[in-house]
């Protein structure tokens, strides 16, 4: 009996070993270094068969910064500081919060135009599958919210993709849950922002809005990907953050270049600009 209990011992040791693990059950095995190839490969695929399963034929990307709130919390949030700065005049902490707060405020008509966007062309192009012109944002908060929330008041399907950070950031809650996404790699998120894209619609933001931005005009320019409309929304913030005039100038881009991309400044130029263009044919020049 003795002899029974120490080989089950043995057995159940070697069973809990992590050699043992399958391979594809194995999250040590999966996240090393080695198999990164297929983390790649695996986050290429789910997304790509999501889509495929849904129906998702093409989609509006729609990029904005996550600090631009809508503006009734806007001005709450100025209301609260201006509170505070008339006890703490001399504070330069809160001078500062309540001068960003003000600039955010300024803003946040944004959200609004980035929400009645996303409306406009949910109804007119959010009806049964195949799905045509679904919007796709990063998933976050912010102008993100407001376009997932212009489809979802609509009733159509929108799309998040958002991604792991130091700083977890949570999907906005009117993403399709069907077709919220999370993805590790930046790489391949962007893959899938430009794969069904048909039109990408830059609203104000930081970094991450920069880096998607650019990332389009590079893919259109070197003709890496079909021409497609692009539309910075908020001509006064993009002349004052991209002097794309002086890039001219400097010889660093061409003087097409700049035909890339319109601004616009409300919801129906935005989208009426995109009709336009595949009406219209993709060669034509502003």
């Amino acid at each position: 009996m003795a002899l029974n209990g120490n080989r089950k011992r043995m057995i159940d040791r070697i069973k809990t070993s992590p050699a043992y693990r399958v391979a594809y059950e194995d999250p040590d095995f999966l996240a090393a270094r080695v198999t990164r190839p297929s983390r790649l490969q695996l986050e290429l695929l789910k997304a790509d068969l999501l889509m495929q399963a849904h129906q998702i034929n093409s989609t509006i990307v729609v990029f904005g910064g996550t600090r631009i709130a809508e503006p009734k919390v806007a001005r709450a949030s100025v209301r609260d500081l201006e509170s505070k700065a008339k006890r703490r005049p001399n504070d330069p902490n809160i001078k500062h919060r309540l001068a960003v707060a003000r600039a955010i405020l300024e803003k946040s008509r944004f959200y609004d135009e980035a929400l009645a966007f996303a409306r406009m062309v949910s109804i007119e192009c959010g009806g049964c599958a195949p799905h045509e012109y679904v919007i796709v944002t990063g998933g976050g908060p912010g102008i993100m919210e407001a376009a997932n929330r212009g489809a979802y008041e609509t009733g159509a399907k929108s799309i998040g993709l958002n991604i792991t950070l130091p700083m977890e950031q949570e999907p906005n809650p009117y993403i399709s849950p069907e077709l919220c996404l999370q993805f590790h790699y930046f790489a391949l998120r962007k893959m899938h922002f430009m794969m069904r894209a048909k039109a990408l619609v830059a609203f104000p933001g930081g970094y991450g809005t920069l880096d998607e931005l650019f990332e389009a005009l590079t893919l259109v320019q070197t003709r890496k990907v079909e021409r497609l409309p692009i539309v910075l929304f908020g001509e006064k913030y993009w002349r004052r953050v991209i002097d794309f005039d002086y890039l001219v100038e400097e010889g660093t881009i061409d003087p097409d270049d700049i035909n890339l991309f319109v601004y616009a400044d409300k919801a129906a130029d935005a989208w009426k600009y995109i009709k336009f263009f595949w009406q219209n044919g993709a060669n034509h020049t502003k």
